[in-house]
């Protein structure tokens, strides 16, 4: 369920700017997009797992706080990460 170590990795190069780079905002919604999505396929199986359930929302919730975030602070880097990711806004 969870992302691999190596997945993460590639994930920090490419959305951050140095590979210890996980602070970043894009770095982290990035990383929550691809739990998300790895969740929701979870939930497609388990219909009544309410644990993980209640992750995705967490993760959502989250990823959508940082959305927000970037949105305020860097309009031009909110619009080329979601057109990255494939997120509709």
């Amino acid at each position: 369920m969870a992302i691999t170590k190596e997945k993460k990795i590639e994930i920090i190069k490419e959305f951050g700017l140095s590979p210890q780079d996980t602070g970043n905002t894009e770095v982290q919604i990035a990383i929550l997009t691809f739990e998300i999505r790895d969740l929701t396929e979870h939930m497609k199986i388990n219909k009544k797992d309410v644990h993980s359930k209640l992750g995705l929302y967490k993760k959502v919730s989250k990823r959508a706080s940082l959305l927000k975030y970037l949105r305020r602070e860097d309009e031009i880097k909110y619009k080329n990460l979601i057109q990255k990711l494939e997120l509709r806004h």
